[in-house]
């Protein structure tokens, strides 16, 4: 698959399990230089629009309170369609991350003029499902990725891909770990992510 890193937009949001003694560690050099851009991921009391750790008071809130997040992108083409991916790449655990690029949200056929609004209605592929890492795994990234939908295509999960949202590909990161990408978003342009 190949994709056009111009207008990058990527952050992390970091959360860990309430109980581990592993949330204390800084933002690393390399979660924070994937992190450019504009995407906003909207939760009532938290705005992110750049690399972050999580303040411990709202971590409970994202994991057990709130839905999912409003996601904005002022920089979205109005004539353009868009996909969300939001995954975990630190699944089950930084440590041995099996499960790595777990899917806990994907959104197809976004239309920019709502994604620059925040006001995205879309086709919802994988339900959200909220940030809870596993207690005594340590620190989380969770990377909301927005990819530029190639024109005219239509884009589905394959039996096989819907029926498991963690067995994915860790050496090849979270495009090649979804066929549904590697096939049907080839020359696609990623443009956001947080």
């Amino acid at each position: 698959m190949h994709l056009f890193y111009a207008s990058v937009v990527l952050c992390v949001l970091c959360a860990c399990h309430m109980t581990t003694s592993t949330c204390d560690e800084l933002l690393s050099s390399e979660d924070a230089e994937f992190c450019k851009g504009k995407l906003k991921v909207i939760y009532p009391d938290l705005v992110v629009d750049k690399c972050m750790i999580v303040p411990q008071r709202i971590r409970e809130k994202i994991s057990k309170e709130w839905g999912p997040p409003q996601i904005q992108l002022p920089s979205a083409d109005e004539k353009k369609k868009y996909t969300l991916l939001m995954v975990d790449p630190d699944a089950p655990s930084r440590q041995k991350p099996s499960r790595a690029y777990w899917r806990h949200w994907l959104l197809v056929d976004i239309k920019g003029e709502a994604l620059q609004r925040g006001d995205i209605s879309a086709v919802e592929l994988s339900a959200y499902t909220r940030p809870t890492p596993p207690q005594g795994t340590g620190f989380h990234r969770y990377q909301f990725l927005i990819f530029e939908q190639p024109e005219g295509q239509s884009l589905s999960l394959s039996p096989q891909e819907n029926s498991s949202r963690g067995q994915n590909d860790v050496i090849s990161g979270p495009l090649q770990s979804f066929p549904m990408f590697a096939e049907n978003m080839n020359g696609s342009k990623l443009v956001g992510g947080s």
